[in-house]
């Protein structure tokens, strides 16, 4: 099960690697030893890299979020394992240069209404830059308010390593 939440531009089934969203994968999985690691290995053997993960542990279950080097590839190798996935857009921005980047990004969001309803970091630094994974409340206005204020962001292009 696929669902595209979040995408508010309309063109989920059209979308180019310099979109300017990344596309974060969402897997339940049951809350036990090695379910992280069967998740993991379906990548082996692909050209899909995990660039960025989150887990969220509840009683008798975990959240994986990813975002992934391949989308498109990676979509097809969860939903051929069966798993349950959502699929959401998230901003990717790097991260300003100073004392407290953080604070430059989340002020902007303020000034414009925009909540962050999940944050973590890249595990690859495209561009050579660290970088953050936000989902917020209302992506168009957080992408435009980002921009407007001169951050970088990152798309899913960005996310493609050398091979």
């Amino acid at each position: 099960m696929s669902t595209d939440a979040g995408a508010g531009t309309g063109v989920s089934t059209v979308r180019g690697r310099n979109y300017p969203s990344i596309r974060q994968f969402t897997v339940f999985l049951e809350n036990r030893v090695g379910q992280l690691l069967e998740v993991v290995r379906r990548f082996e053997g692909s050209t899909v890299r995990i660039v960025a993960l989150s887990i969220t542990d509840a009683a008798e279950c975990a959240f994986v979020r990813f975002l992934l080097s391949h989308p498109e590839e990676g979509r097809e190798i969860l939903e051929r394992a069966g798993l349950a996935i959502i699929e959401s857009d998230l901003i990717g921005v790097e991260l300003p240069d100073g004392p407290q980047p953080l604070l430059q990004i989340c002020t902007a969001l303020l000034q414009a209404e925009v909540n962050i309803v999940q944050a973590y970091p890249l595990l690859v630094r495209p561009r050579g830059r660290p970088a953050v994974a936000l989902m917020v409340d209302n992506i168009d206005a957080g992408l435009e308010t980002l921009g407007s204020k001169g951050f970088s962001m990152i798309t899913e292009g960005d996310l493609v390593e050398d091979e």
